[in-house]
């Protein structure tokens, strides 16, 4: 039985993966039956720095981010309507005419965060054969029981061999006291005991054949039977958001026991909540920004719209198992630090050494630069030391920058690819987003500024400051930032 559970700290000396040189990681990804939110963003951008970084160590990693899909109900109870079936049956869908629509738009909003596409991406919809089978395996063992064509996992008689709650650390008392009355109840044996497959009801509209009856998987049993499909009866590492911890991965757990005689999971990780006025935010409290608003700045909640790098940015600036609170000012706040990161990365990109190799000493901030950044990553991925680090660093880029500091041809090109390694390989910064890039008309509009900025630098020379002052003020009321420099200017919005 696999005993460690919630700790990555000290990567290095904690983590032991399975079968050396590989890792096999698996995420539950989200139900889509609407937008993606800023709860959403959040383990997805938090795994994705562990599926960068595990891959920067040079492990081969398999990651699998599942799709929940159609013929499931809702997430807290085995009993309710299948939410996408309801939206179906509003909007005069199909079922998975809704989940093909949200799925779409989740990759579109994945891939404008930066977040790399997984390995294998399953849905439940695809893998009903194989949940039957699981659930089978489960009754074999005897740890559920058939009751009306549904079939329930038979937790008090798990619990007899099994240590069911260690994950949550809840016990049965706990959990008899905390479970909702819902309909159905009085076919179950125990109110805590969770459905591994429900008998439809004739309005259901997904269901499929089986050994018990015409009826759909329990929600849980889509991650046990995906997970060790693809990475095997135990694999390394199943991440999540730290609501599922329970009822979700406890019930994992189980399953997998109850079907395996074995744990599946070596390490168990959890991203903390992101809060609006303290409160979890989420569709179930009806207090979601979707990300399609965040980047539009269409919500009365946001002061403006906020780019996807400024929402990866935002997230990864507190630790992934610490709560997050939401507000406009606070993106600003992200948005105005990623605009220094991005200034200095611009910066360090054109900088020319002043120094031979071998001459000076390094400014304060590039030295352990590297040391400095492996050691937060290694620290439970501790991303918020990793930008506080490269924040050290921009100062030093600033000073060369401003001609009050010198650097070696081998600092610059120390500096230059730790902050590829770490800001854009593995915090997934796209960075360069400040500079031209390959856009032409952004181009011809930074060629048209820095030509203005070039007749106010010649009207200066020539003493005609009437004309130097108008090209300043009204490029400062538009909202341009000028500065002089001994080599001429520069300028930034």
């Amino acid at each position: 039985m696999l005993e460690i559970y919630n700790s990555l700290t000290r990567f290095k000396e904690t983590f032991k993966p399975l079968h050396e040189g590989h890792v096999g990681m698996y995420v539950c990804g989200p139900t889509v039956y609407g937008d993606a939110h800023l709860g959403h963003a959040r383990p997805a951008i938090t795994f994705d720095v562990l599926y960068r970084y595990l891959q920067y160590l040079g492990y081969k990693v398999r990651y699998v981010r599942n799709i929940t899909d159609v013929g499931h109900l809702e997430h807290d109870a085995d009993e309710g309507e299948d939410k996408i079936a309801k939206k179906a049956r509003l909007e005069q869908l199909e079922p998975m005419e809704v989940v093909q629509y949200y799925t779409n738009r989740y990759h579109r909003d994945m891939a404008a965060l930066n977040v790399l596409p997984p390995s294998i991406e399953p849905h439940a919809s695809g893998h009903i054969i194989e949940q039957i089978a699981f659930v089978q395996k489960i009754l074999d063992r005897g740890y559920a029981y058939v009751a009306n064509g549904s079939v329930y996992m038979d937790v008090e008689k798990y619990a007899k061999d099994y240590p069911y709650g260690k994950l949550s650390g809840r016990n049965l008392n706990d959990i008899v006291t905390e479970t909702r009355e819902l309909d159905g109840q009085s076919e179950k044996k125990h109110s805590y005991d969770f459905a591994l497959w429900k008998k439809a009801s004739p309005e259901h509209i997904m269901h499929w054949p089986s050994p018990w009856s015409e009826g759909f998987p329990g929600w849980h049993m889509e991650c046990s039977t995906m997970g060790t499909k693809y990475l095997g009866e135990q694999f390394d590492i199943h991440g999540g958001g730290l609501d599922l911890i329970f009822p979700h991965h406890e019930a994992e757990i189980a399953q997998s026991c109850a079907a395996l005689g074995k744990e599946s999971v070596h390490y168990w990780m959890h991203n903390n909540m992101i809060t609006i006025a303290g409160k979890k935010m989420g569709k179930s409290y009806n207090n979601f920004i979707t990300l399609e608003q965040f980047f539009s700045g269409k919500h009365e909640l946001l002061s403006k719209p906020f780019g996807p790098m400024v929402i990866r940015f935002f997230i990864l600036q507190a630790h992934y198992r610490s709560t997050v609170d939401f507000s406009s000012e606070a993106l600003e706040a992200a948005e105005k630090g990623l605009q220094r990161l991005q200034e200095a990365y611009q910066r360090l990109q054109n900088l020319t050494p002043t120094l031979s190799s071998g001459e000076g000493v390094s400014l304060r901030g590039i030295a352990d630069l590297r040391q400095r950044c492996q050691e937060a990553m290694d620290d439970d991925l501790n991303t918020p030391f990793v930008i506080a680090a490269l924040f050290d660093s921009a100062k030093a880029i600033n000073t060369v920058w401003d001609g009050k500091g010198t650097i070696s041809e081998a600092d610059l090109a120390e500096l230059r690819d730790v902050w590829k390694t770490y800001a854009i390989d593995i915090l997934g910064l796209r960075l360069e987003e400040a500079g031209s890039g390959d856009d032409s008309q952004l181009k011809a509009f930074h060629g048209a500024i820095d030509l203005l900025l070039g007749i106010r630098l010649q009207a200066k020379q020539n003493k005609d400051w009437a004309t130097s002052d108008k090209i300043r003020n009204e490029l400062t009321g538009l909202g341009f930032q000028i500065k002089d420099t001994k080599d001429g200017f520069e300028w930034s919005i």
